[in-house]
This record gives structure tokens, C-alpha cells and sequence, in this order.
């Protein structure tokens, strides 16, 4: 089985629902309270190997509560965790999450540990990120740890894709170690200048994203969809299935590691979209962002 490896952020979430965002200055009586285990780089690992993966997660966590747990959930998730790391001065990752009832969400991220993870701790790894088939990033952790590790991984002829989230100015040295780039619309718009509110808007945004020296760009679009550029051509890619999204928080790390898992799997970029699209469409259908990602059997046309 090939071997993916997610290179990313461990959080623990708090998640409140209510009737609507605050505005600066707000104060809302809200609703349901739960804690559970997040952050981007462990979301995308869980489904990953929920979804049938042979996941290496390399993070780094706190001496508390939360790291503690944290790693004893990944290795109940069938995730090897011989490179996660331990920060001695600082504390677990922490997210502050707001859910309205549009499902939209609100995130404020404390990184605690995750800001911590550096190169000197990717190169320790060098031998397990050389002899991977995938590696997949997010931007949750220092963004020259994300560089390092893709020049690293390019070298060795590794698959490298990368979710450019949260949404951040890439240096364009980047793009060009990276193979398959998925932000969804606001990180479309930052880096590509452009727009973006339909599939036409969308593929002007791949293609200057593109440009930076990226193979292939893909583009989640929410309900719409995903948009795919490869081998200079756009292709669209509706959600097959309409549902009623409760909480989007995982759904597009859900996208990412089903994807890695489709791609592992030597299927087609085409399949690879359907499978994330309506793996990341079950996950929008239940609160929280781990406890929602599915299992590889309720994905069941795949």
C-alpha cells in the first residue's frame, strides 16, 4: 500500500453553535458547546486513514491534556505517530470555532505547540518523507517548515500537495515544488488576484494559479463543487448529491485526504474529485470536524 504522509497542525476544538456570527463588539447567548479533536493537518490524517489510507502523521503537541489525548486518537485511527513530536514549552494547539445555522463557521486558532514545528524536526524525518508516495500539507504550521519539506519531498520525486489554508501570501518559490495545490475560494482569491463566485471566475483564478508553476490546481467551490485544472484544461466537477449541511469545519480538510487516498490508490483525477466531493459532502452532514469525517464503507460507489 502506498504511503501518504500528512505534515501538519494538531488542535483541539470548541466548537459553539448559535443563530449567527458575532459582529465585532457582539455578544450572543449561543447554543450546544462540544470539545473535540481538530486542527488541519490532524483532520486531513484522520481521513485519510478513515478512507483507507497508509497515513505518517509528522506534528508537534504540548506535554497537557490535549497532546495526551491527541496522540492516543491517532493511534486509535490506525495513524503511525513515531514522528510526532513534543513541545516542553508550550502548550497544545487550541480553536476557538463559532457554528451559525447556515453552517458557516468562524476561526480563530490559538497554535500553541504548532508554531514550533520546524525544520530541524522535518529533517529528522528525512528518511520517511523521502520514501513516501505522498506528501500532504496545510499552512497551520511555520510556513518555512512547509518550504522546507517541499523542496525535500520534490527532490526525492514525491507526489507533494499542499491546501493552501489558512489563507496566506506564498512566496512563489513554492509553487514550484508543489504538484496539486486545493484551495477553496477565499485562498483562490488571495493568491490569484481574482474573484471568485462561479465556475468561469473560478477558471480564470486556476489558471493564474497555474502559472505559478503548479501541475495541477483544483479548486473547491462549497455546494457547487470542485474545479480541476490539469494538463492546461478545466473541468467541472457539481456535487453529485444535494445535502443539508449542519457544519462545514472539516470539509475541505475531508476533500484533501480523501483525494490523497483516491490519487495513492492510482485513481483518475476525475474519480479522485468525485470521491472527495461526496466524501466531504458527509462530512458537512453531522457538528464537529474529526467526529464528522466519514469511513471508507460510507463512501459506497467507491
Amino acid at each position: 500500500m502506498k504511503k501518504i504522509i500528512v505534515l501538519g497542525s494538531c488542535n483541539t476544538d470548541m466548537v459553539i453553535q448559535a443563530a449567527h456570527l458575532p459582529v465585532p463588539g457582539e455578544t450572543i447567548i449561543g447554543g450546544e458547546f462540544m470539545m473535540t479533536p481538530g486542527g488541519k493537518g490532524a483532520n486531513q490524517a484522520v481521513a485519510a486513514s478513515r478512507l483507507g489510507g497508509n497515513v505518517t502523521f509528522i506534528t508537534k503537541i504540548g506535554n497537557d491534556i490535549f497532546g495526551r489525548q491527541s496522540l492516543r486518537l491517532y493511534q486509535d485511527e490506525n495513524i503511525n505517530t513515531d514522528y510526532v513530536f513534543l513541545d516542553t514549552n508550550n502548550p497544545s494547539g487550541v480553536a476557538l470555532i463559532t457554528v451559525d445555522n447556515n453552517a458557516e463557521n468562524s476561526i480563530v486558532v490559538a497554535s500553541g505547540a504548532n508554531k514550533t514545528l520546524s525544520k530541524d524536526e522535518v529533517e529528522k524525518c528525512r528518511n520517511e518523507i523521502e520514501n513516501a508516495d505522498i506528501l500532504l500539507m496545510q499552512l497551520e504550521i511555520p510556513l518555512e517548515t512547509v518550504e522546507y519539506a517541499a523542496e525535500m519531498a520534490n527532490k526525492a520525486g514525491v507526489k507533494i500537495i499542499l491546501n493552501p489554508a489558512p489563507a496566506s501570501i506564498l512566496p512563489d518559490s513554492l509553487f514550484k515544488n508543489i504538484d496539486v495545490i486545493i484551495p477553496n475560494i477565499t485562498e483562490a482569491e488571495l493568491i490569484s488576484g481574482v474573484r471568485v463566485n462561479n465556475w468561469e471566475s473560478a477558471k480564470v483564478a486556476a489558471d493564474i494559479i497555474s502559472q505559478k508553476g503548479v501541475d495541477t490546481v483544483i479548486i473547491t467551490l462549497g455546494s457547487l463543487g470542485a474545479l480541476l485544472k490539469v494538463d492546461g484544461v478545466c473541468y467541472e466537477f457539481p456535487v453529485e448529491e444535494k445535502v443539508k449541511a449542519v457544519d462545514t469545519t472539516a470539509a475541505g480538510d475531508t476533500f484533501c485526504g480523501a483525494l490523497s487516498v483516491a490519487l495513492s490508490e492510482d485513481m483518475s483525477f476525475a474519480n479522485a474529485i468525485r470521491f472527495a466531493n461526496k466524501a466531504a459532502g458527509i462530512c458537512v452532514t453531522k457538528m464537529g470536524a474529526q467526529i464528522s469525517i466519514p469511513y471508507r464503507k460510507d463512501v459506497v460507489s467507491f
